[in-house]
Parts: C-alpha cells; sequence; structure tokens
C-alpha cells in the first residue's frame, strides 16, 4: 500500500477520514493488481537473504507479496501489511483462538472483570513475559504502551483515545482501563494490531516520536531486516508461548503482481499472499491439480458498497433509493469482473458475523428491472424525465470503473430510456476531500474494519452526532461518508448495542439495524471481497483466520 500526501477532509468523523487514506492506498494497490497481468512478464527477483523453495533447507518460510510496510512502529502503522507483521511481531491483551472468531486472554490471564456501569476493565496479566530486549512485561510497560498509542498522535491513536478515560497499573501484573462511556467492543477493539506492548527503554512517548524501521516487542518473531525490498523475521528463542513452526520467515516485497507471479509460479517462494489480479488467480488456481502449489480461499471482512446522497434530488426520494437497490446485479459483477472472486453482498456486515442477514436480497434481488420500473414510476421518473444515476469512484482503481460500466450496460439495458447511467471518477484524495461537502450523488467505496465487531460495519455509516430528519447529518459518520442519513431510531440502537454486555440482545440490536438499512436505503451493499493465498505443497498451516490476520507462526514445511 502506498499512503499518498494530500490534503484531507476538514471536520467529519476522524474514523471515516483516517480510514479513508489508508482505503486510497488500498484501492491503487488493488488496481495496480488488476492492470498488470500475467503477459507483463518480468523476471523473477530474489531478496538479500532468500532462497527458492526447491532449495531451502533451513526451514525459513519464504513469502511474497506486492504490499508495502510504510512503519512498524504501532503507535503510527494503519495499513493491512505492516498489521499482520505485528500480530506476528508482537502480542496483545487478548486475541482469537486460530480459526475462531472466540476472543481469548493472550498476554491477559482471564477475560476482563468489567464495572457494573461497563466503564471499569480490570486485567489480569502474565507474569513469564519478557520482551525481545529483555525487559520484563509488567503493568507498567502495558500502561506506557497504551499512553504512547494514545499520545503519540499517530494514525490510528483516535481507535484508543476517543474511548479510553485512564490506564493504570493497580498492581505489578494488573491493569485497570476506565472507558470514558460504556463499549461493549472495547475488548475486541484490544485485539487491533497496534495495542501491542513495547520496550519503554527502547521507545520514547510523545507526539510524532516514532520508530518506523524497527519493533522490540513480545511476539514469537524478532525483526531482523526491514528494507523496501526484504522482510526478515527470526524466532524470538526466548518466546513464552509455543514457538513458531518455521525458523522464521524471509518476505520480498516484489514491483509488480506479473514478478510475483511468475516468481511463485516458478518455484521461487513458498508462498505468495497479497496481492494478484483475477486473470492470475484464475490461471494458478486452474493449474494447482497438475502443478505443486496448493490455492486457499477465504472470506475476507472488506466490504465494498454504494453510498447515496440524500441531499441531492432524487435521491432525497426513498422509492429512488430503493430502486437503486433493485437494479443492482451482484451476481453479473462477480461474474464478468471478479471472474467468481469475489462473494455478493447483501448487508454493510460482512458473511461471516453470525446475526449477518441478506436484508438487501430479500428486500430487493438482483437486477429486479420491473420492480425497479415500479418505484421509478411511483417517484415520477419516466423516459420524458429518466433518472441519470452518477456513479462516482476514485480514478486510482480499475476495479471500480469494471464494476461501474458492468452496471451501466445492465441498469441502461434493463430500464432503457428510463435510466441513464453516468460513469464518474475523480482523484481519490479529491473524492474523499468532497464527498463529506456533499458533491457527489453517489460514491462507490470500500471498507475494511480495525478490529472484529459488528459496530465497525454500521456505526461508521448509519451514525450521526448532529442533525434531525429534517435537516438530515450535519456533522458525523453518514455525513463524512457522503450519505447524510439521519435516523433517531438508529442512534439509539447503535448506543444500546455500545452499552450491551450480552452477546444475544447485541446480535438482536445489529438485526434490527440491518432491517432499518434496508428500509431506509442510504448504502447498497455491492461485494465482499475473498482473500486467496498460494502455497507449494511442501508447505503446511497457511490460513487466512475468519478475523483476516495471518499467522506466518503457523506454517510449517
Amino acid at each position: 500500500m502506498v499512503i499518498a500526501t494530500v490534503a484531507w477532509m476538514q471536520g467529519g468523523n476522524q474514523r471515516w477520514t483516517r480510514r479513508l487514506r489508508s482505503q486510497l492506498k488500498f484501492i491503487a494497490l488493488f488496481s495496480l493488481c488488476l492492470a498488470l497481468t500475467v503477459a507483463c512478464g518480468g523476471q523473477p527477483q530474489t531478496g538479500a537473504g532468500s532462497s527458492t523453495a526447491d532449495g531451502d533447507s533451513t526451514g525459513r518460510i519464504t513469502m511474497g507479496t506486492t504490499q508495502q510496510a510504510r512503519t512498524l512502529d504501532p503507535a503510527d502503522a494503519y495499513e493491512l501489511f505492516p498489521g499482520i507483521l505485528l500480530q506476528n511481531l508482537g502480542d496483545r491483551l487478548y486475541n482469537y483462538t486460530p480459526g475462531t472468531t472466540d476472543l481469548v486472554p493472550q498476554l491477559a490471564t482471564d477475560m476482563p472483570t468489567i464495572s457494573d456501569d461497563g466503564l471499569v476493565y480490570t486485567i489480569p496479566l502474565r507474569d513469564d513475559v519478557t520482551l525481545h530486549d529483555g525487559t520484563p512485561f509488567d503493568a507498567e510497560v502495558m500502561v506506557f504502551s497504551l499512553n504512547r498509542f494514545m499520545n503519540n498522535g499517530g494514525r490510528p491513536a483516535f481507535l484508543l483515545s476517543e474511548r479510553i478515560e485512564s490506564v493504570e497499573a493497580t498492581d505489578d501484573y494488573e491493569l485497570t482501563i476506565t472507558l470514558s462511556q460504556p463499549f461493549a467492543a472495547f475488548t475486541a477493539l484490544l485485539t487491533f494490531s497496534g495495542a501491542t506492548p513495547v520496550s519503554p527503554s527502547a521507545y520514547g512517548e510523545g507526539s510524532g516520536n516514532f520508530q518506523p524501521d524497527s519493533f522490540i516487542g513480545s511476539g514469537p518473531y524478532k525483526l531482523a531486516d526491514f528494507r523496501p525490498d526484504v522482510i526478515r523475521l527470526d524466532v524470538n528463542e526466548d518466546y513464552w508461548g509455543d514457538p513458531p513452526a518455521n525458523n522464521g520467515v524471509d518476505i520480498q516485497i516484489f514491483s509488480s503482481p506479473a514478478n510475483l507471479y511468475n516468481t511463485f509460479r516458478t518455484g521461487g517462494l513458498d508462498v505468495a499472499y497479497q496481492t494478484l489480479d483475477p486473470d492470475q488467480v484464475a490461471s494458478l488456481e486452474r493449474e494447482a491439480d497438475e502443478a505443486d502449489w496448493q490455492v486457499i480461499t477465504a472470506g475476507s471482512t472488506v466490504i465494498n458498497l454504494l453510498s447515496l446522497n440524500q441531499k441531492i434530488e432524487p435521491f432525497d426520494d426513498l422509492r429512488v433509493r430503493q430502486a437503486v437497490a433493485a437494479m443492482i446485479d451482484r451476481n453479473l459483477v462477480n461474474e464478468r469482473v471478479f471472474q467468481g472472486q469475489a462473494e455478493p453482498l447483501y448487508s454493510l456486515l460482512p458473511t461471516s458475523f453470525e446475526m449477518y442477514e441478506p436484508v438487501f436480497e430479500t428486500a430487493y434481488g438482483d437486477g429486479e428491472f420491473e420492480q425497479a420500473r415500479e418505484l421509478l414510476e411511483e417517484a415520477g421518473i419516466s423516459e420524458d424525465n429518466p433518472l441519470v444515476l452518477e456513479l462516482w469512484y476514485p480514478s486510482a482503481s480499475n476495479i471500480r470503473s469494471l464494476v461501474a460500466n458492468t452496471l451501466k450496460e445492465s441498469i441502461e439495458q434493463g430500464l432503457p430510456g428510463l435510466v441513464e447511467v453516468d460513469v464518474n471518477n475523480v482523484a481519490g484524495a479529491t473524492l474523499w476531500a468532497n464527498t463529506a461537502d456533499g458533491i457527489y450523488p453517489t460514491v462507490m467505496a470500500n471498507w475494511y474494519p480495525d478490529y472484529y465487531d459488528p459496530e465497525t460495519f454500521f456505526q461508521p455509516f448509519m451514525s450521526c452526532s448532529q442533525g434531525s430528519e429534517e435537516t438530515l447529518c450535519e456533522e458525523g459518520e453518514s455525513q463524512a461518508s457522503g450519505s447524510f442519513y439521519y435516523s433517531e431510531a438508529v442512534n439509539d440502537l447503535l448506543a444500546a448495542q455500545s452499552a450491551e454486555q450480552d452477546e444475544s440482545a447485541r446480535s438482536d440490536i445489529f438485526r434490527q439495524i440491518q432491517t432499518r438499512l434496508a428500509e431506509d436505503v442510504p448504502y447498497v451493499p455491492l461485494w465482499q471481497s475473498k482473500d486467496y493465498v498460494f502455497s507449494r505443497d511442501s508447505v503446511s498451516g497457511v490460513a487466512v483466520q475468519p478475523t483476516q490476520q495471518f499467522l506466518l507462526w503457523q506454517i510449517e514445511k
């Protein structure tokens, strides 16, 4: 991923605007992947310290990727690939049992004790952990690390600073965190990759005090080398937990998907992960049975959606928004654009969550043009007064260009003369800067969560801190995301789920929110990305976790 240095929109919610910075990077990378095909060629590359899969007898894993790590400082890292690295270099208070979404203690010894008002979390800590530089881990180390995360002003700082009032060491191995308001997803938030202990003697606290090229924490690997083209992880011989199944990982950063594809296909890598284009993925899948590699697929928590601006006519008319929902043919998009390498999405919540409800499939289906026609005609749309459906997306995103033009062809063929689809793009920085100002009638965007909880898929889109049913959202998440949606009832539901500690009751609330999403149509869910990993047959333990973690320490050969 590449972070662009641009002027971002002022106002709106920190969470949305900062996430869009990373989103721009994700879009640019995926667009590059789509634009470069196998025919681009390129010679396989080998980085310092790496070796071919067939010739490596050291027990080290060789992995290739096109992603890049801007920084490994946990107080500033806010992109996908650095997050993967930090998940393997560090530990957190809580994590997930591999292969599941079950939260379990990691550096904690038990789940937190939560006060009756939901504000105070008391967490017992392990007493047998040593950091990479020999520093003993205790409550004071965790206090330093969490305060540094919040106070140094890094990109993800707001994730904790907006929630936490204070962090205290109430005993040598007891941490007490007081929240500013109840937040039921707080334990899940503590699994964020950056919420990891670092050595107080190796790191400084203070605004902008970052160390991008090093990491000294507590995890199963130590950082041995960090360069633009090669990252090496060595086994932490003093790790408190189970040792890695390999003798280390050598990660090679490729300049193009074509080079990554060619190097893996010719045996130069054990694992290829993020990112190959659809043609390359399809080619490796076709050849897998007769070749010496495996295809590992997993659902992704990356969702893609269309935001509908209710402050611009005719999207202030619910019937028009409902008609747009009915005319979207997700299966066609998946077949033509993604070659089946995506999944149609019918809610803002990914399908991996138990409380996922395909509310848009039930209410609107796919490519239901007669339903759309009836709704449009009720709203006064006719061939003499057609609906002009503008589809806006960032110009760097070739994938959205293909999706938008596929939808244009489908909709204009299904509703000839009644709907004209106008495909538009603009530089990502300009698009996101203008979205909160209400410039665009629609915006095609993607979203990936900070942590694994349903809250992070609804609150950033459907909540509004200031507004009314008449004025719509004037300040808050839905204003920043371009829909300007306002619902007092949904605000109340979001507040209720945040304070609710009972998971069953919380699930019921999220089902209610999904019902309101389908009734009010501020957004139209489009597709959910799939994750692909390719590994040699001689390698085992390769898996993308349901929470989107990628555990390098499980890989063995």
